[in-house]
Protein backbone atom coordinates (compact mmCIF):
# COMPACT_ATOMS: atom_id res chain seq x y z
CA UNK A 1 0.00 0.00 0.00
CA UNK A 2 1.62 3.32 -1.05
CA UNK A 3 2.50 5.69 1.74
CA UNK A 4 1.45 9.28 1.57
CA UNK A 5 4.42 11.64 1.66
CA UNK A 6 4.36 14.34 4.31
CA UNK A 7 4.00 17.92 3.05
CA UNK A 8 7.20 19.89 2.57
CA UNK A 9 8.05 22.96 4.67
CA UNK A 10 7.10 25.25 1.76
CA UNK A 11 3.71 23.53 1.36
CA UNK A 12 3.01 23.88 5.07
CA UNK A 13 3.87 27.58 4.94
CA UNK A 14 1.67 28.20 1.88
CA UNK A 15 -1.32 26.46 3.49
CA UNK A 16 -0.79 27.97 6.95
CA UNK A 17 -3.08 30.68 8.32
CA UNK A 18 -2.53 34.24 7.18
CA UNK A 19 -1.48 35.24 10.69
CA UNK A 20 1.34 32.69 10.67
CA UNK A 21 2.42 33.75 7.19
CA UNK A 22 2.52 37.43 8.21
CA UNK A 23 4.53 36.49 11.29
CA UNK A 24 7.03 34.64 9.10
CA UNK A 25 7.25 37.65 6.78
CA UNK A 26 7.76 39.97 9.75
CA UNK A 27 10.56 37.87 11.24
CA UNK A 28 12.18 37.38 7.82
CA UNK A 29 12.16 41.14 7.23
CA UNK A 30 13.80 41.78 10.60
CA UNK A 31 16.43 39.10 9.95
CA UNK A 32 17.27 40.45 6.48
CA UNK A 33 17.61 44.01 7.77
CA UNK A 34 19.91 42.74 10.54
CA UNK A 35 22.11 40.51 8.38
CA UNK A 36 22.14 42.31 5.00
CA UNK A 37 20.94 45.94 5.19
CA UNK A 38 21.84 46.66 1.55
CA UNK A 39 19.74 43.74 0.32
CA UNK A 40 16.93 44.74 2.66
CA UNK A 41 16.66 48.13 0.98
CA UNK A 42 16.20 46.52 -2.42
CA UNK A 43 13.25 44.31 -1.38
CA UNK A 44 11.23 47.40 -0.51
CA UNK A 45 9.58 47.02 -3.94
CA UNK A 46 7.48 44.20 -2.46
CA UNK A 47 6.10 46.56 0.15
CA UNK A 48 5.49 49.27 -2.44
CA UNK A 49 3.56 46.83 -4.64
CA UNK A 50 1.42 45.72 -1.69
CA UNK A 51 0.62 49.28 -0.63
CA UNK A 52 -0.08 50.23 -4.26
CA UNK A 53 -2.56 47.38 -4.65
CA UNK A 54 -4.35 48.45 -1.47
CA UNK A 55 -4.49 52.05 -2.70
CA UNK A 56 -6.03 50.88 -5.97
CA UNK A 57 -8.79 48.69 -4.55
CA UNK A 58 -9.77 50.53 -1.32
CA UNK A 59 -11.88 53.34 -2.90
CA UNK A 60 -13.89 50.88 -5.00
CA UNK A 61 -14.33 48.59 -1.99
CA UNK A 62 -15.89 51.36 0.11
CA UNK A 63 -18.21 52.40 -2.73
CA UNK A 64 -19.65 48.96 -3.52
CA UNK A 65 -19.83 47.66 0.07
CA UNK A 66 -21.77 50.62 1.42
CA UNK A 67 -24.03 50.84 -1.65
CA UNK A 68 -24.90 47.13 -1.52
CA UNK A 69 -25.45 47.17 2.25
CA UNK A 70 -27.91 50.07 2.19
CA UNK A 71 -29.64 48.94 -1.01
CA UNK A 72 -30.33 45.43 0.31
CA UNK A 73 -31.71 46.49 3.70
CA UNK A 74 -35.37 45.30 3.73
CA UNK A 75 -37.93 48.09 3.47
CA UNK A 76 -40.22 48.55 6.45
CA UNK A 77 -38.64 45.82 8.55
CA UNK A 78 -40.01 46.09 12.10
CA UNK A 79 -37.85 44.76 14.90
CA UNK A 80 -37.69 45.04 18.69
CA UNK A 81 -33.95 45.54 18.59
CA UNK A 82 -33.95 49.25 19.43
CA UNK A 83 -32.20 48.97 22.83
CA UNK A 84 -29.59 46.54 21.49
CA UNK A 85 -28.90 48.75 18.46
CA UNK A 86 -28.52 51.74 20.80
CA UNK A 87 -26.00 49.83 22.93
CA UNK A 88 -24.08 48.80 19.80
CA UNK A 89 -23.79 52.38 18.60
CA UNK A 90 -23.06 53.77 22.07
CA UNK A 91 -20.32 51.19 22.65
CA UNK A 92 -18.69 51.86 19.28
CA UNK A 93 -18.73 55.65 19.75
CA UNK A 94 -17.46 55.35 23.34
CA UNK A 95 -14.59 53.15 22.16
CA UNK A 96 -13.57 55.74 19.55
CA UNK A 97 -13.72 58.53 22.15
CA UNK A 98 -11.60 56.52 24.60
CA UNK A 99 -9.07 55.86 21.83
CA UNK A 100 -8.84 59.62 21.20
CA UNK A 101 -8.16 60.34 24.89
CA UNK A 102 -5.55 57.58 25.24
CA UNK A 103 -3.85 58.66 22.00
CA UNK A 104 -3.56 62.21 23.35
CA UNK A 105 -2.05 60.88 26.59
CA UNK A 106 0.37 58.49 24.87
CA UNK A 107 0.99 59.81 21.33
CA UNK A 108 2.47 57.38 18.82
CA UNK A 109 4.98 58.25 16.10
CA UNK A 110 5.29 56.36 12.80
CA UNK A 111 8.00 56.18 10.16
CA UNK A 112 6.27 57.76 7.14
CA UNK A 113 7.62 58.94 3.81
CA UNK A 114 6.34 62.50 3.45
CA UNK A 115 9.27 64.28 1.81
CA UNK A 116 7.54 64.78 -1.55
CA UNK A 117 3.97 65.10 -0.26
CA UNK A 118 2.22 68.43 0.26
CA UNK A 119 0.22 68.40 3.50
CA UNK A 120 -2.10 71.27 4.41
CA UNK A 121 -3.62 70.57 7.82
CA UNK A 122 -6.95 72.25 8.67
CA UNK A 123 -6.85 75.25 10.97
CA UNK A 124 -9.77 74.19 13.17
CA UNK A 125 -13.21 72.66 13.33
CA UNK A 126 -14.73 75.25 10.95
CA UNK A 127 -12.16 74.45 8.27
CA UNK A 128 -12.62 70.72 8.88
CA UNK A 129 -16.39 71.00 8.42
CA UNK A 130 -15.94 73.14 5.31
CA UNK A 131 -13.59 70.57 3.81
CA UNK A 132 -16.03 67.82 4.80
CA UNK A 133 -18.92 69.50 2.97
CA UNK A 134 -16.84 70.22 -0.13
CA UNK A 135 -15.66 66.59 -0.19
CA UNK A 136 -19.25 65.36 0.00
CA UNK A 137 -20.28 67.22 -3.18
CA UNK A 138 -17.24 66.08 -5.15
CA UNK A 139 -17.71 64.53 -8.60
CA UNK A 140 -18.03 60.76 -8.01
CA UNK A 141 -15.47 59.80 -10.65
CA UNK A 142 -13.04 62.41 -9.34
CA UNK A 143 -13.66 61.12 -5.81
CA UNK A 144 -12.66 57.60 -6.90
CA UNK A 145 -9.57 58.82 -8.78
CA UNK A 146 -8.41 61.07 -5.94
CA UNK A 147 -9.38 58.53 -3.24
CA UNK A 148 -11.68 61.13 -1.65
CA UNK A 149 -13.28 58.73 0.82
CA UNK A 150 -15.75 61.28 2.21
CA UNK A 151 -17.13 61.86 -1.28
CA UNK A 152 -17.12 58.13 -2.01
CA UNK A 153 -19.07 57.46 1.19
CA UNK A 154 -21.60 60.18 0.39
CA UNK A 155 -22.21 58.84 -3.13
CA UNK A 156 -22.40 55.27 -1.82
CA UNK A 157 -25.08 56.23 0.71
CA UNK A 158 -26.99 58.21 -1.92
CA UNK A 159 -26.84 55.40 -4.47
CA UNK A 160 -27.80 52.81 -1.86
CA UNK A 161 -30.88 54.77 -0.79
CA UNK A 162 -31.89 55.56 -4.37
CA UNK A 163 -31.58 51.92 -5.45
CA UNK A 164 -33.58 50.38 -2.60
CA UNK A 165 -36.63 50.29 -4.91
CA UNK A 166 -34.65 48.80 -7.80
CA UNK A 167 -35.53 45.49 -9.43
CA UNK A 168 -34.22 42.34 -7.80
CA UNK A 169 -31.97 41.71 -10.79
CA UNK A 170 -30.31 45.11 -10.27
CA UNK A 171 -29.80 44.41 -6.58
CA UNK A 172 -28.33 41.03 -7.43
CA UNK A 173 -25.91 42.65 -9.88
CA UNK A 174 -24.68 45.22 -7.34
CA UNK A 175 -24.37 42.53 -4.68
CA UNK A 176 -22.37 40.33 -7.05
CA UNK A 177 -20.05 43.26 -7.81
CA UNK A 178 -19.61 43.80 -4.05
CA UNK A 179 -18.75 40.13 -3.58
CA UNK A 180 -16.32 40.23 -6.52
CA UNK A 181 -14.46 43.29 -5.17
CA UNK A 182 -14.30 41.68 -1.73
CA UNK A 183 -12.71 38.59 -3.32
CA UNK A 184 -10.11 40.80 -5.00
CA UNK A 185 -9.33 42.37 -1.63
CA UNK A 186 -8.91 38.90 -0.13
CA UNK A 187 -6.46 37.99 -2.91
CA UNK A 188 -4.43 41.15 -2.29
CA UNK A 189 -4.36 40.53 1.45
CA UNK A 190 -3.07 37.00 0.82
CA UNK A 191 0.08 38.74 -0.44
CA UNK A 192 0.39 40.64 2.86
CA UNK A 193 3.24 38.40 4.11
CA UNK A 194 5.42 39.40 1.13
CA UNK A 195 4.38 43.03 1.49
CA UNK A 196 5.15 43.03 5.22
CA UNK A 197 8.50 41.37 4.52
CA UNK A 198 9.46 44.16 2.12
CA UNK A 199 8.11 46.99 4.29
CA UNK A 200 9.77 45.82 7.49
CA UNK A 201 13.10 45.04 5.81
CA UNK A 202 13.27 48.43 4.06
CA UNK A 203 12.09 50.40 7.12
CA UNK A 204 14.59 48.80 9.48
CA UNK A 205 17.41 49.09 6.92
CA UNK A 206 16.83 52.82 6.41
CA UNK A 207 15.52 53.95 9.82
CA UNK A 208 17.29 51.50 12.12
CA UNK A 209 15.87 49.12 14.66
CA UNK A 210 14.50 52.01 16.72
CA UNK A 211 11.47 51.79 14.39
CA UNK A 212 10.54 48.55 16.17
CA UNK A 213 9.94 50.57 19.34
CA UNK A 214 7.38 52.70 17.50
CA UNK A 215 5.53 49.57 16.36
CA UNK A 216 5.52 48.14 19.89
CA UNK A 217 4.38 51.44 21.38
CA UNK A 218 1.53 51.68 18.87
CA UNK A 219 0.47 48.10 19.55
CA UNK A 220 0.48 48.69 23.33
CA UNK A 221 -1.74 51.76 22.89
CA UNK A 222 -4.16 49.81 20.67
CA UNK A 223 -4.43 46.74 22.90
CA UNK A 224 -4.52 48.93 26.02
CA UNK A 225 -7.53 50.83 24.64
CA UNK A 226 -9.29 47.56 23.83
CA UNK A 227 -8.68 46.16 27.32
CA UNK A 228 -9.90 49.43 28.84
CA UNK A 229 -13.12 49.20 26.85
CA UNK A 230 -13.63 45.48 27.53
CA UNK A 231 -12.91 45.57 31.28
CA UNK A 232 -14.01 49.06 32.35
CA UNK A 233 -16.31 50.95 29.99
CA UNK A 234 -18.39 48.09 28.60
CA UNK A 235 -19.11 46.87 32.17
CA UNK A 236 -20.18 50.43 33.06
CA UNK A 237 -22.61 50.51 30.13
CA UNK A 238 -24.01 47.11 31.14
CA UNK A 239 -24.35 48.20 34.78
CA UNK A 240 -26.34 51.31 33.88
CA UNK A 241 -28.55 49.17 31.66
CA UNK A 242 -29.19 46.26 34.06
CA UNK A 243 -28.35 47.71 37.52
CA UNK A 244 -26.54 44.46 38.31
CA UNK A 245 -22.93 43.43 38.79
CA UNK A 246 -21.78 43.20 35.14
CA UNK A 247 -18.53 41.28 35.57
CA UNK A 248 -19.88 37.69 35.68
CA UNK A 249 -21.51 38.34 32.29
CA UNK A 250 -18.45 40.23 30.98
CA UNK A 251 -16.05 37.43 31.88
CA UNK A 252 -18.39 34.76 30.48
CA UNK A 253 -18.55 36.58 27.14
CA UNK A 254 -14.79 37.11 27.01
CA UNK A 255 -14.08 33.49 27.96
CA UNK A 256 -16.57 31.75 25.66
CA UNK A 257 -16.73 34.21 22.75
CA UNK A 258 -13.68 36.46 22.92
CA UNK A 259 -11.09 33.67 23.12
CA UNK A 260 -12.53 31.89 20.08
CA UNK A 261 -12.79 35.13 18.10
CA UNK A 262 -9.18 35.99 18.97
CA UNK A 263 -7.98 32.94 17.05
CA UNK A 264 -10.53 32.89 14.23
CA UNK A 265 -10.09 36.66 13.59
CA UNK A 266 -13.56 36.78 12.06
CA UNK A 267 -16.75 38.11 13.65
CA UNK A 268 -18.78 36.32 10.98
CA UNK A 269 -17.09 32.98 11.70
CA UNK A 270 -17.80 33.47 15.41
CA UNK A 271 -21.57 33.90 14.92
CA UNK A 272 -22.37 30.21 15.69
CA UNK A 273 -20.29 30.43 18.89
CA UNK A 274 -22.20 33.54 19.97
CA UNK A 275 -25.55 31.95 19.13
CA UNK A 276 -24.72 28.97 21.31
CA UNK A 277 -23.60 31.24 24.17
CA UNK A 278 -26.87 33.20 23.97
CA UNK A 279 -28.75 29.91 24.12
CA UNK A 280 -26.77 28.91 27.24
CA UNK A 281 -27.57 32.27 28.83
CA UNK A 282 -31.28 31.65 28.27
CA UNK A 283 -31.86 34.68 26.04
CA UNK A 284 -34.84 35.12 23.73
CA UNK A 285 -34.09 33.31 20.46
CA UNK A 286 -36.17 35.68 18.33
CA UNK A 287 -33.97 38.52 19.58
CA UNK A 288 -30.47 37.06 19.47
CA UNK A 289 -31.04 35.31 16.13
CA UNK A 290 -31.19 38.81 14.64
CA UNK A 291 -28.97 40.84 17.00
CA UNK A 292 -25.92 38.55 16.78
CA UNK A 293 -25.58 38.63 12.95
CA UNK A 294 -26.38 42.36 13.08
CA UNK A 295 -23.67 42.90 15.70
CA UNK A 296 -21.13 41.08 13.54
CA UNK A 297 -21.75 43.82 10.97
CA UNK A 298 -22.17 47.07 12.92
CA UNK A 299 -20.95 46.50 16.51
CA UNK A 300 -17.31 47.37 15.87
CA UNK A 301 -15.73 48.94 18.95
CA UNK A 302 -12.38 47.32 18.19
CA UNK A 303 -12.41 48.64 14.62
CA UNK A 304 -13.28 52.14 15.89
CA UNK A 305 -10.25 52.00 18.20
CA UNK A 306 -7.98 50.83 15.38
CA UNK A 307 -9.13 53.57 13.01
CA UNK A 308 -8.82 56.29 15.67
CA UNK A 309 -5.43 55.31 17.11
CA UNK A 310 -3.75 54.83 13.74
CA UNK A 311 -5.21 58.08 12.37
CA UNK A 312 -4.01 60.05 15.40
CA UNK A 313 -0.61 58.36 15.14
CA UNK A 314 -0.33 59.81 11.62
CA UNK A 315 -1.55 63.18 12.90
CA UNK A 316 1.06 63.14 15.69
CA UNK A 317 3.83 62.12 13.29
CA UNK A 318 3.00 64.99 10.92
CA UNK A 319 2.76 67.54 13.73
CA UNK A 320 -0.87 68.44 13.04
CA UNK A 321 -2.65 70.19 15.91
CA UNK A 322 -6.07 68.79 16.84
CA UNK A 323 -8.66 70.76 18.84
CA UNK A 324 -11.37 69.26 21.03
CA UNK A 325 -14.22 69.62 18.54
CA UNK A 326 -12.19 68.06 15.73
CA UNK A 327 -11.30 65.15 18.02
CA UNK A 328 -15.00 64.69 18.77
CA UNK A 329 -15.77 64.74 15.05
CA UNK A 330 -13.05 62.10 14.54
CA UNK A 331 -14.78 59.89 17.14
CA UNK A 332 -18.06 60.16 15.23
CA UNK A 333 -16.31 59.49 11.91
CA UNK A 334 -14.42 56.49 13.33
CA UNK A 335 -17.65 55.01 14.71
CA UNK A 336 -19.36 55.41 11.32
CA UNK A 337 -16.35 54.00 9.47
CA UNK A 338 -16.17 51.04 11.87
CA UNK A 339 -19.80 50.13 11.13
CA UNK A 340 -18.83 49.87 7.46
CA UNK A 341 -15.72 47.76 7.98
CA UNK A 342 -15.57 44.95 5.44
CA UNK A 343 -15.76 41.30 6.45
CA UNK A 344 -12.20 40.43 5.47
CA UNK A 345 -9.16 40.31 7.74
CA UNK A 346 -7.78 43.82 8.04
CA UNK A 347 -11.02 45.34 6.75
CA UNK A 348 -10.98 48.15 9.32
CA UNK A 349 -7.50 49.20 8.17
CA UNK A 350 -8.78 49.99 4.68
CA UNK A 351 -11.07 52.66 6.15
CA UNK A 352 -8.27 54.61 7.85
CA UNK A 353 -7.76 56.92 4.83
CA UNK A 354 -11.35 58.12 5.26
CA UNK A 355 -10.57 59.31 8.80
CA UNK A 356 -7.20 60.73 7.71
CA UNK A 357 -9.06 62.86 5.17
CA UNK A 358 -10.44 64.95 8.06
CA UNK A 359 -6.95 66.29 8.68
CA UNK A 360 -5.89 66.87 5.10
CA UNK A 361 -3.59 63.83 5.09
CA UNK A 362 -3.18 62.70 1.45
CA UNK A 363 -3.94 59.16 0.36
CA UNK A 364 -0.27 58.29 -0.27
CA UNK A 365 0.55 58.93 3.39
CA UNK A 366 -2.68 57.37 4.70
CA UNK A 367 -1.98 54.11 2.87
CA UNK A 368 1.43 53.95 4.54
CA UNK A 369 -0.46 54.03 7.84
CA UNK A 370 -2.62 51.14 6.57
CA UNK A 371 0.58 49.20 5.83
CA UNK A 372 1.77 49.80 9.40
CA UNK A 373 -1.55 48.38 10.56
CA UNK A 374 -0.85 45.18 8.64
CA UNK A 375 2.59 44.94 10.26
CA UNK A 376 1.12 44.93 13.78
CA UNK A 377 -2.01 43.10 12.62
CA UNK A 378 -0.75 39.75 13.92
CA UNK A 379 -1.92 40.88 17.37
CA UNK A 380 -4.08 43.93 16.60
CA UNK A 381 -6.63 42.19 14.36
CA UNK A 382 -7.04 39.28 16.78
CA UNK A 383 -7.63 41.57 19.77
CA UNK A 384 -9.98 43.75 17.71
CA UNK A 385 -12.12 40.77 16.66
CA UNK A 386 -12.22 39.40 20.22
CA UNK A 387 -13.57 42.71 21.51
CA UNK A 388 -16.08 43.09 18.68
CA UNK A 389 -17.51 39.59 18.88
CA UNK A 390 -17.68 39.23 22.68
CA UNK A 391 -19.47 42.58 22.90
CA UNK A 392 -22.20 41.32 20.55
CA UNK A 393 -23.31 38.80 23.20
CA UNK A 394 -22.64 41.18 26.10
CA UNK A 395 -24.97 43.93 24.86
CA UNK A 396 -27.61 41.47 23.65
CA UNK A 397 -27.69 39.85 27.09
CA UNK A 398 -27.74 43.25 28.82
CA UNK A 399 -30.81 44.34 26.83
CA UNK A 400 -32.59 41.00 27.38
CA UNK A 401 -31.81 40.86 31.11
CA UNK A 402 -32.79 44.45 31.86
CA UNK A 403 -34.31 44.62 35.29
Amino acid sequence: MPTQSSPSLMQRLLHASLVKQILVGLLAGIALAWLAPSAASSVGILGNLFVGALKAVAPLLVLVLVTASIMNHPLGRKTSLGPILFLYLLGTFSAALIAVLVSFMFPSVLDLKVANVQITPPGGIVEVLKGLVMSIVSNPFRALIDANYIGILAWAIGLGLAMRHSADTTKTLVTDVSVAVTKIVRVIIRFAPLGIFGLVAETLATSGFSALYNYIHLLVVLVGCMLLVALVFNPLIVFFKTRRNPYPLVFACLRESGVTAFFTRSSAANIPVNMNLCRKLGLDEDTYSVSIPLGATINMAGAAITITVLTLAAVSTLGIQVDILTALLLSVMAAICACGASGVAGGSLLLIPMACGLFGIPNDVAMQVVAVGFIIGVVQDSAETALNSSTDVLFTAAACQKS
